[in-house]
Protein backbone atom coordinates (compact mmCIF):
# COMPACT_ATOMS: atom_id res chain seq x y z
CA UNK A 1 0.00 0.00 0.00
CA UNK A 2 2.52 2.39 0.77
CA UNK A 3 5.18 3.44 -1.85
CA UNK A 4 8.49 3.76 -0.17
CA UNK A 5 10.25 1.98 2.57
CA UNK A 6 9.88 3.38 6.06
CA UNK A 7 11.04 2.30 9.61
CA UNK A 8 8.37 -0.10 11.51
CA UNK A 9 6.94 2.74 13.79
CA UNK A 10 6.34 5.12 11.22
CA UNK A 11 4.66 2.50 8.67
CA UNK A 12 2.64 1.82 11.94
CA UNK A 13 1.58 5.16 12.40
CA UNK A 14 0.85 5.53 8.66
CA UNK A 15 -1.49 2.53 8.42
CA UNK A 16 -3.13 3.18 12.27
CA UNK A 17 -7.32 4.56 11.72
CA UNK A 18 -7.67 7.73 10.53
CA UNK A 19 -10.59 10.30 11.66
CA UNK A 20 -12.16 11.28 8.74
CA UNK A 21 -12.81 14.75 9.81
CA UNK A 22 -14.87 15.51 6.69
CA UNK A 23 -16.87 13.08 3.98
CA UNK A 24 -20.65 12.99 2.84
CA UNK A 25 -22.68 9.54 2.17
CA UNK A 26 -22.36 7.29 -0.56
CA UNK A 27 -24.98 5.30 -2.39
CA UNK A 28 -27.02 2.57 -1.15
CA UNK A 29 -28.37 1.36 -4.35
CA UNK A 30 -26.93 -0.53 -7.52
CA UNK A 31 -25.63 1.81 -10.10
CA UNK A 32 -25.72 1.69 -13.83
CA UNK A 33 -22.24 2.58 -15.32
CA UNK A 34 -23.59 5.80 -16.87
CA UNK A 35 -24.37 6.18 -13.07
CA UNK A 36 -21.48 5.02 -11.87
CA UNK A 37 -19.35 7.41 -14.62
CA UNK A 38 -21.08 10.62 -13.64
CA UNK A 39 -20.00 10.25 -10.10
CA UNK A 40 -16.16 9.65 -10.80
CA UNK A 41 -16.45 12.22 -13.03
CA UNK A 42 -15.05 15.50 -13.14
CA UNK A 43 -18.04 17.70 -14.23
CA UNK A 44 -21.02 15.28 -13.55
CA UNK A 45 -21.62 15.13 -17.25
CA UNK A 46 -21.37 12.29 -19.11
CA UNK A 47 -18.45 11.84 -21.11
CA UNK A 48 -18.25 12.50 -25.21
CA UNK A 49 -19.38 10.17 -27.36
CA UNK A 50 -17.11 6.76 -27.60
CA UNK A 51 -14.78 7.66 -24.59
CA UNK A 52 -14.97 7.04 -20.78
CA UNK A 53 -15.08 8.72 -17.80
CA UNK A 54 -12.53 5.48 -17.16
CA UNK A 55 -9.95 7.13 -18.56
CA UNK A 56 -9.66 9.64 -15.78
CA UNK A 57 -7.36 9.53 -13.31
CA UNK A 58 -10.19 8.81 -10.90
CA UNK A 59 -11.28 6.04 -13.13
CA UNK A 60 -7.42 4.68 -13.53
CA UNK A 61 -7.42 4.96 -9.70
CA UNK A 62 -10.84 2.78 -9.23
CA UNK A 63 -9.29 0.07 -11.35
CA UNK A 64 -6.00 -0.36 -9.74
CA UNK A 65 -7.07 0.67 -6.01
CA UNK A 66 -10.29 -0.70 -5.64
CA UNK A 67 -10.62 -3.43 -7.48
CA UNK A 68 -8.65 -6.14 -5.38
CA UNK A 69 -11.05 -5.39 -2.52
CA UNK A 70 -13.90 -6.57 -4.84
CA UNK A 71 -12.09 -9.65 -5.61
CA UNK A 72 -10.39 -8.57 -9.10
CA UNK A 73 -6.96 -8.06 -10.17
CA UNK A 74 -5.68 -4.06 -10.23
CA UNK A 75 -6.72 -2.89 -13.45
CA UNK A 76 -9.39 -4.72 -14.08
CA UNK A 77 -11.15 -3.21 -17.07
CA UNK A 78 -14.64 -1.22 -16.80
CA UNK A 79 -16.64 -3.80 -17.40
CA UNK A 80 -15.70 -6.47 -15.71
CA UNK A 81 -15.18 -4.28 -12.22
CA UNK A 82 -18.86 -3.38 -12.95
CA UNK A 83 -20.00 -6.58 -13.29
CA UNK A 84 -18.41 -7.60 -10.15
CA UNK A 85 -19.62 -4.49 -8.17
CA UNK A 86 -23.54 -5.21 -9.26
CA UNK A 87 -22.31 -9.17 -8.42
CA UNK A 88 -21.79 -8.47 -4.94
CA UNK A 89 -24.07 -5.42 -4.67
CA UNK A 90 -23.89 -2.10 -3.35
CA UNK A 91 -24.62 -2.86 0.63
CA UNK A 92 -21.23 -5.26 0.57
CA UNK A 93 -19.21 -3.24 -1.61
CA UNK A 94 -19.76 -0.40 0.69
CA UNK A 95 -18.69 -2.21 3.65
CA UNK A 96 -15.85 -3.87 1.63
CA UNK A 97 -14.85 -0.18 0.69
CA UNK A 98 -15.76 1.93 4.05
CA UNK A 99 -14.01 -0.96 6.15
CA UNK A 100 -10.86 -0.98 3.94
CA UNK A 101 -10.22 2.51 4.23
CA UNK A 102 -9.28 1.94 8.05
CA UNK A 103 -11.03 4.84 9.32
CA UNK A 104 -11.89 4.60 12.90
CA UNK A 105 -14.25 7.81 12.63
CA UNK A 106 -16.48 9.30 10.31
CA UNK A 107 -17.27 12.91 10.27
CA UNK A 108 -20.44 13.29 7.84
CA UNK A 109 -22.00 16.31 6.35
CA UNK A 110 -25.09 14.33 5.43
CA UNK A 111 -26.82 17.37 4.88
CA UNK A 112 -30.08 16.96 3.15
CA UNK A 113 -31.91 13.89 3.87
CA UNK A 114 -31.16 11.57 0.55
CA UNK A 115 -32.82 8.23 0.70
CA UNK A 116 -30.22 7.52 -1.82
CA UNK A 117 -26.88 7.64 0.18
CA UNK A 118 -26.04 6.21 3.64
CA UNK A 119 -26.73 7.94 6.95
CA UNK A 120 -23.77 9.30 9.14
CA UNK A 121 -25.11 6.35 11.13
CA UNK A 122 -25.03 3.85 8.43
CA UNK A 123 -22.01 5.07 7.19
CA UNK A 124 -20.13 4.35 10.76
CA UNK A 125 -21.81 0.99 10.63
CA UNK A 126 -20.81 -0.13 6.80
CA UNK A 127 -16.92 0.94 7.78
CA UNK A 128 -16.77 -0.73 11.52
CA UNK A 129 -16.44 2.81 12.84
CA UNK A 130 -17.73 5.71 14.95
CA UNK A 131 -20.16 8.26 13.42
CA UNK A 132 -20.87 11.54 13.67
CA UNK A 133 -22.54 14.30 11.94
CA UNK A 134 -21.29 18.05 10.81
CA UNK A 135 -24.21 20.72 10.41
CA UNK A 136 -24.07 22.55 7.24
CA UNK A 137 -25.82 26.07 7.98
CA UNK A 138 -26.63 26.42 4.29
CA UNK A 139 -29.25 23.30 4.69
CA UNK A 140 -30.44 24.48 8.10
CA UNK A 141 -31.64 27.96 5.98
CA UNK A 142 -32.94 26.40 3.46
CA UNK A 143 -35.30 24.57 5.38
CA UNK A 144 -36.22 27.82 7.42
CA UNK A 145 -36.79 29.88 4.64
CA UNK A 146 -39.07 27.22 3.62
CA UNK A 147 -41.83 27.23 5.91
CA UNK A 148 -41.15 31.21 7.21
CA UNK A 149 -43.93 33.28 6.25
CA UNK A 150 -42.60 36.84 8.17
CA UNK A 151 -38.84 38.16 8.55
CA UNK A 152 -38.82 37.94 12.12
CA UNK A 153 -40.73 34.61 12.54
CA UNK A 154 -37.64 33.52 9.52
CA UNK A 155 -34.85 35.61 11.88
CA UNK A 156 -36.20 33.43 15.64
CA UNK A 157 -36.56 30.20 13.63
CA UNK A 158 -32.99 30.26 12.27
CA UNK A 159 -31.59 30.51 15.68
CA UNK A 160 -33.54 28.29 17.16
CA UNK A 161 -32.81 25.59 14.44
CA UNK A 162 -29.34 26.17 14.34
CA UNK A 163 -28.86 25.70 18.41
CA UNK A 164 -31.13 22.42 17.62
CA UNK A 165 -29.20 20.62 15.08
CA UNK A 166 -25.68 22.13 16.42
CA UNK A 167 -26.53 20.15 20.03
CA UNK A 168 -26.60 17.00 17.93
CA UNK A 169 -23.23 17.94 16.07
CA UNK A 170 -19.64 17.69 16.33
CA UNK A 171 -18.76 20.84 14.34
CA UNK A 172 -20.50 23.32 11.86
CA UNK A 173 -20.14 23.76 8.23
CA UNK A 174 -20.30 26.77 5.76
CA UNK A 175 -20.00 26.63 2.20
CA UNK A 176 -20.28 29.70 1.83
CA UNK A 177 -17.52 30.61 -0.46
CA UNK A 178 -19.25 29.31 -3.98
CA UNK A 179 -22.25 31.40 -3.05
CA UNK A 180 -20.43 35.08 -2.48
CA UNK A 181 -17.12 34.72 -2.39
CA UNK A 182 -14.32 34.26 0.34
CA UNK A 183 -13.25 37.68 0.46
CA UNK A 184 -15.92 38.54 3.62
CA UNK A 185 -16.48 41.20 5.72
CA UNK A 186 -15.60 40.95 8.93
CA UNK A 187 -18.32 43.14 10.24
CA UNK A 188 -21.92 41.96 11.56
CA UNK A 189 -24.97 43.41 9.62
CA UNK A 190 -26.87 45.97 11.08
CA UNK A 191 -30.41 44.82 12.05
CA UNK A 192 -32.18 46.36 9.43
CA UNK A 193 -30.44 45.05 6.96
CA UNK A 194 -31.18 41.72 7.60
CA UNK A 195 -34.51 42.17 7.64
CA UNK A 196 -34.51 43.58 4.36
CA UNK A 197 -32.65 41.42 3.11
CA UNK A 198 -34.83 38.39 5.07
CA UNK A 199 -37.91 39.75 2.93
CA UNK A 200 -36.14 39.72 0.09
CA UNK A 201 -35.04 35.91 0.37
CA UNK A 202 -39.12 34.92 1.58
CA UNK A 203 -40.00 36.23 -1.59
CA UNK A 204 -38.22 33.64 -3.36
CA UNK A 205 -37.35 31.20 -0.97
CA UNK A 206 -36.15 28.00 -3.41
CA UNK A 207 -33.90 30.10 -5.14
CA UNK A 208 -30.01 30.01 -3.96
CA UNK A 209 -29.36 31.78 -1.39
CA UNK A 210 -26.62 33.96 -2.76
CA UNK A 211 -27.56 37.74 -0.74
CA UNK A 212 -24.29 38.64 1.40
CA UNK A 213 -25.87 40.16 3.87
CA UNK A 214 -28.40 37.41 4.39
CA UNK A 215 -24.95 34.87 4.29
CA UNK A 216 -23.14 37.32 6.65
CA UNK A 217 -25.50 37.49 9.09
CA UNK A 218 -26.29 33.60 8.79
CA UNK A 219 -22.42 32.87 8.75
CA UNK A 220 -22.50 34.68 12.32
CA UNK A 221 -25.18 32.85 13.71
CA UNK A 222 -23.19 29.53 12.97
CA UNK A 223 -20.03 30.92 14.54
CA UNK A 224 -21.86 32.01 17.61
CA UNK A 225 -23.58 28.44 17.90
CA UNK A 226 -20.19 26.94 17.35
CA UNK A 227 -18.69 28.82 19.87
CA UNK A 228 -21.67 28.59 22.71
CA UNK A 229 -20.68 24.87 22.04
CA UNK A 230 -17.08 24.38 21.37
CA UNK A 231 -17.64 23.20 17.80
CA UNK A 232 -15.07 24.10 14.62
CA UNK A 233 -16.37 25.76 11.48
CA UNK A 234 -15.85 24.09 8.60
CA UNK A 235 -15.18 26.19 5.25
CA UNK A 236 -15.22 25.00 2.26
CA UNK A 237 -12.77 26.45 -0.21
CA UNK A 238 -10.60 25.82 -3.00
CA UNK A 239 -10.78 22.21 -5.44
CA UNK A 240 -14.30 21.30 -4.34
CA UNK A 241 -16.07 24.34 -4.21
CA UNK A 242 -18.39 24.34 -6.76
CA UNK A 243 -19.92 21.09 -5.96
CA UNK A 244 -20.30 21.05 -2.20
CA UNK A 245 -23.88 22.87 -1.95
CA UNK A 246 -27.73 21.17 -2.43
CA UNK A 247 -30.68 23.05 -3.38
CA UNK A 248 -33.88 22.10 -4.27
CA UNK A 249 -32.52 23.14 -7.93
CA UNK A 250 -31.45 19.60 -9.41
CA UNK A 251 -29.44 21.65 -12.02
CA UNK A 252 -27.43 23.84 -9.80
CA UNK A 253 -24.06 23.35 -8.89
CA UNK A 254 -24.98 22.80 -5.46
CA UNK A 255 -26.26 19.08 -6.35
CA UNK A 256 -23.15 17.57 -4.82
CA UNK A 257 -20.25 16.30 -5.85
CA UNK A 258 -18.66 12.51 -6.75
CA UNK A 259 -15.28 11.07 -6.95
CA UNK A 260 -14.34 13.10 -9.77
CA UNK A 261 -15.33 16.87 -8.58
CA UNK A 262 -14.21 20.27 -9.45
CA UNK A 263 -11.04 18.76 -11.33
CA UNK A 264 -9.07 21.73 -13.01
CA UNK A 265 -9.66 24.86 -10.93
CA UNK A 266 -6.30 25.75 -12.48
CA UNK A 267 -3.02 26.54 -10.82
CA UNK A 268 -4.67 30.05 -9.66
CA UNK A 269 -3.48 31.70 -7.08
CA UNK A 270 -3.47 35.55 -7.45
CA UNK A 271 0.12 36.26 -6.14
CA UNK A 272 -0.07 38.81 -3.64
CA UNK A 273 -3.10 38.43 -2.05
CA UNK A 274 -3.76 39.48 1.46
CA UNK A 275 -4.07 37.58 3.91
CA UNK A 276 -5.42 40.71 6.56
CA UNK A 277 -4.16 41.85 9.72
CA UNK A 278 -0.70 42.54 7.71
CA UNK A 279 -0.05 38.76 6.43
CA UNK A 280 1.01 38.19 3.03
CA UNK A 281 -0.96 34.83 1.36
CA UNK A 282 1.69 33.63 -0.37
CA UNK A 283 2.84 33.27 -4.00
CA UNK A 284 0.43 30.63 -5.61
CA UNK A 285 1.15 29.53 -8.61
CA UNK A 286 0.11 32.13 -11.09
CA UNK A 287 -3.01 33.17 -12.11
CA UNK A 288 -5.78 31.96 -14.50
CA UNK A 289 -8.02 29.22 -14.78
CA UNK A 290 -5.48 26.33 -15.98
CA UNK A 291 -7.17 22.97 -16.49
CA UNK A 292 -10.19 23.52 -17.74
CA UNK A 293 -12.09 25.54 -15.43
CA UNK A 294 -13.51 22.46 -13.24
CA UNK A 295 -17.07 22.92 -13.92
CA UNK A 296 -18.08 21.13 -10.65
CA UNK A 297 -20.62 18.17 -9.93
CA UNK A 298 -23.69 19.10 -11.78
CA UNK A 299 -23.88 20.59 -15.15
CA UNK A 300 -25.77 23.47 -13.52
CA UNK A 301 -26.57 25.61 -16.37
CA UNK A 302 -25.75 29.17 -16.15
CA UNK A 303 -25.62 29.58 -12.51
CA UNK A 304 -23.43 26.60 -12.04
CA UNK A 305 -20.81 27.37 -15.12
CA UNK A 306 -20.39 31.08 -13.77
CA UNK A 307 -19.50 29.79 -10.80
CA UNK A 308 -17.15 27.71 -11.52
CA UNK A 309 -15.48 29.67 -13.85
CA UNK A 310 -14.61 31.88 -10.84
CA UNK A 311 -12.12 30.22 -8.62
CA UNK A 312 -10.73 32.88 -7.49
CA UNK A 313 -13.71 33.02 -5.31
CA UNK A 314 -12.61 29.68 -3.49
CA UNK A 315 -9.13 31.26 -2.54
CA UNK A 316 -8.98 31.12 1.01
CA UNK A 317 -6.69 34.11 1.11
CA UNK A 318 -9.54 36.47 1.05
CA UNK A 319 -10.26 34.65 4.79
CA UNK A 320 -7.63 36.72 6.15
CA UNK A 321 -9.83 39.54 7.95
CA UNK A 322 -12.30 37.40 8.72
CA UNK A 323 -9.88 35.12 10.58
CA UNK A 324 -8.46 37.82 12.68
CA UNK A 325 -11.85 39.29 13.52
CA UNK A 326 -12.62 35.33 14.73
CA UNK A 327 -9.53 34.95 16.72
CA UNK A 328 -10.75 36.60 19.78
CA UNK A 329 -13.87 34.25 19.87
CA UNK A 330 -11.51 31.46 20.33
CA UNK A 331 -13.58 29.46 17.30
CA UNK A 332 -11.24 27.09 15.17
CA UNK A 333 -11.61 27.55 11.62
CA UNK A 334 -11.16 24.73 9.29
CA UNK A 335 -10.17 25.38 5.70
CA UNK A 336 -11.19 22.18 3.51
CA UNK A 337 -9.21 20.49 0.53
CA UNK A 338 -8.06 24.06 -0.57
CA UNK A 339 -6.23 23.22 -3.47
CA UNK A 340 -4.63 25.04 -5.42
CA UNK A 341 -5.07 27.86 -3.31
CA UNK A 342 -3.35 25.18 -0.31
CA UNK A 343 0.04 27.30 -0.20
CA UNK A 344 -2.63 30.49 1.05
CA UNK A 345 -4.54 28.02 3.04
CA UNK A 346 -1.27 26.58 5.08
CA UNK A 347 0.07 30.48 5.67
CA UNK A 348 -3.27 30.92 7.38
CA UNK A 349 -3.37 28.13 9.25
CA UNK A 350 0.17 29.00 10.53
CA UNK A 351 -0.47 33.16 10.85
CA UNK A 352 -3.60 32.35 13.13
CA UNK A 353 -3.72 30.19 16.29
CA UNK A 354 -7.31 28.79 15.18
CA UNK A 355 -6.86 28.12 11.65
CA UNK A 356 -6.31 24.60 10.33
CA UNK A 357 -6.12 22.95 6.67
CA UNK A 358 -6.58 19.71 4.74
CA UNK A 359 -5.68 18.24 1.41
CA UNK A 360 -8.45 16.71 1.56
CA UNK A 361 -10.38 15.63 -2.20
CA UNK A 362 -7.18 16.99 -3.98
CA UNK A 363 -5.05 13.74 -3.23
CA UNK A 364 -7.09 11.23 -4.91
CA UNK A 365 -7.13 13.46 -8.01
CA UNK A 366 -3.59 14.44 -8.77
CA UNK A 367 -0.82 12.82 -9.74
CA UNK A 368 1.45 14.90 -7.73
CA UNK A 369 -0.32 14.25 -4.56
CA UNK A 370 2.34 14.07 -2.80
CA UNK A 371 3.93 17.54 -3.50
CA UNK A 372 0.76 18.90 -1.97
CA UNK A 373 1.01 17.34 1.12
CA UNK A 374 4.85 17.99 1.20
CA UNK A 375 4.35 21.77 0.42
CA UNK A 376 1.57 21.76 3.46
CA UNK A 377 4.26 20.01 5.71
CA UNK A 378 6.61 22.87 4.80
CA UNK A 379 3.97 25.97 5.36
CA UNK A 380 1.90 24.52 7.98
CA UNK A 381 2.24 23.23 11.52
CA UNK A 382 1.89 19.61 11.90
CA UNK A 383 -0.63 20.19 14.39
CA UNK A 384 -2.69 22.04 12.34
CA UNK A 385 -3.41 19.62 9.24
CA UNK A 386 -5.96 17.05 9.70
CA UNK A 387 -7.01 14.13 6.87
CA UNK A 388 -10.27 14.14 4.81
CA UNK A 389 -11.58 11.94 1.76
CA UNK A 390 -14.05 14.54 1.11
CA UNK A 391 -16.18 10.99 -0.30
CA UNK A 392 -19.75 11.07 -1.67
CA UNK A 393 -21.78 9.05 -3.85
CA UNK A 394 -18.89 6.29 -4.23
CA UNK A 395 -17.43 4.30 -1.40
CA UNK A 396 -14.59 3.88 -3.43
CA UNK A 397 -14.16 7.92 -2.95
CA UNK A 398 -13.65 6.91 0.83
CA UNK A 399 -10.74 4.14 0.23
CA UNK A 400 -9.39 6.16 -2.26
CA UNK A 401 -9.29 9.04 -0.02
CA UNK A 402 -7.49 7.08 3.01
CA UNK A 403 -5.45 5.32 0.46
CA UNK A 404 -3.78 8.56 -1.38
CA UNK A 405 -3.64 10.34 2.22
CA UNK A 406 -1.62 7.64 3.35
CA UNK A 407 0.96 7.34 0.33
CA UNK A 408 1.29 10.70 -0.07
CA UNK A 409 2.19 11.84 3.96
CA UNK A 410 4.75 8.17 3.68
CA UNK A 411 6.29 10.01 0.28
CA UNK A 412 6.77 12.94 1.91
CA UNK A 413 8.08 11.78 5.59
CA UNK A 414 10.46 9.30 3.73
CA UNK A 415 11.83 12.42 1.97
CA UNK A 416 12.73 13.63 5.24
CA UNK A 417 13.86 10.45 7.08
CA UNK A 418 16.25 10.42 4.04
CA UNK A 419 17.65 13.41 4.20
CA UNK A 420 17.87 13.38 8.13
CA UNK A 421 15.86 16.21 8.16
CA UNK A 422 13.37 14.42 10.64
CA UNK A 423 14.14 11.93 13.07
CA UNK A 424 11.72 8.17 12.96
CA UNK A 425 10.05 9.53 15.90
CA UNK A 426 9.61 13.16 14.60
CA UNK A 427 7.96 11.58 11.51
CA UNK A 428 5.91 9.25 13.81
CA UNK A 429 4.26 11.61 15.87
CA UNK A 430 3.85 13.87 12.93
CA UNK A 431 1.61 10.67 11.05
CA UNK A 432 -0.39 10.03 14.19
CA UNK A 433 -0.77 14.26 14.37
CA UNK A 434 -2.16 14.00 11.34
CA UNK A 435 -4.28 11.26 10.89
CA UNK A 436 -6.37 11.55 13.49
CA UNK A 437 -5.07 12.89 16.84
CA UNK A 438 -5.69 16.54 15.46
CA UNK A 439 -9.11 15.43 14.77
CA UNK A 440 -9.65 13.78 17.86
CA UNK A 441 -8.53 17.21 19.99
CA UNK A 442 -10.36 19.65 17.77
CA UNK A 443 -13.57 18.03 17.60
CA UNK A 444 -13.21 16.50 20.99
CA UNK A 445 -13.84 12.64 19.94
Amino acid sequence: MLPVDLPGTVRDALLAPLVDHHCHGVRRDDLSRAGFELLISAGGVPAPPGTTHFDTPSGAAVRRWCAPLLDLEPHAPPAVYLARRAELGAGEVNRRLLAGAGVVAFLVDSAREDADLLSAAETGRHGGAAADELVRIEEIERDVASTAQLAVDYLDSLGEELAGRAARAVGVKTVIGPLCGLDLDPARPARGAVIAAANRRLADPKEPLTDPVLLSYLLWSGIDVARERGLPVQFHTGFGAPGTLRTDHPADPSAGHGLGNGLGLGHGAGVGHEAGAGHAAGTGYGAGLGHGAGIGHAAGIGHGLARAAEPDRADPAGLGRFAAALQPLGVPMILLHPYPFHRQAAHLAGAFPHVYVDAGLALPHLGAGARVMDELLELAPFHKQLFSSGCHGLAESAYLGALTFRRALAAALAARLGSGEWSTADAARVAHMIGSGNARRIYRL
